[in-house]
């Protein structure tokens, strides 16, 4: 387990591990930056562990004028031989596009999960509103073999959008609208369960049909 660690001398990603997912041993700092969205694939692939990375900063260089990308944080993939020590890939990933649904940036979100078509990963896109933007879950398919390749990458028509009646009870205390982050992705069969944070206020499941990914 992947966990975003503060203090007052640093932004970090540190690494904790359980033989039973009850009882868990930090192994220490493994990313000494600002990485607030560090997945890990399940298991080894060639040999290597593979994780998502989102590393964030103040400063970026504008893209070229006729990019189809915007500058900002993007999805970002990561490798190691034993799950402490990392090396970043030296190009991005998933980046923020333009004419998709995700123009403020973008990140990680459930630990991709096997299929038959490959590795299946949802992530978060934002879109430039409000005060904190309009986030939204997207999905992608990366190759079974090199988790690097992108066979299918779907930016445009979310799997996943803020539903203000599932918070219709509570709607006096919330302090955001149009955030749903999603955290989880289960394997239920003909479907996937999805667990996400509704309006950072409340957790949502989510059944999603498994040929919506088809």
């Amino acid at each position: 387990m992947t966990n975003y660690s503060v203090s007052s001398e640093r932004h970090f990603t540190t690494l904790y591990t359980s033989t039973n997912e009850l009882n868990y041993n930090m192994e220490g700092i493994i990313l000494d930056h600002q990485n607030k969205d560090m997945v890990f694939f399940k298991g080894k692939i060639d040999g290597k562990f593979f994780a998502l990375t989102r590393p964030l900063g103040d400063l970026y260089f504008a893209t070229w004028p006729d990019s189809q990308y915007y500058a900002g944080p993007t999805i970002n993939i990561a490798q190691s031989p034993d799950g402490l020590h990392w090396k970043p890939l030296d190009e991005p990933f998933i980046r923020a596009r333009k004419g998709s649904a995700s123009t403020m940036k973008l990140g990680g979100s459930t630990q991709p999960i096997p299929t038959d078509q490959g590795w299946l990963m949802l992530y978060h896109g934002v879109e430039l509103q409000g005060i904190v933007g309009i986030y939204r879950t997207f999905w992608a398919l990366l190759d079974a073999h090199d988790p690097t390749r992108i066979p299918h990458l779907e930016d445009t028509k979310p799997v996943l959008e803020a539903n203000p009646a599932l918070t219709e009870p509570i709607k006096d205390q919330l302090y955001l609208s149009d955030v749903v982050f999603t955290t989880g992705l289960v394997d239920a069969g003909d479907h996937y369960v999805v667990a996400s944070g509704e309006g950072d206020l409340a957790c949502r499941i989510t059944h999603i049909p498994k040929n919506v990914f088809a």
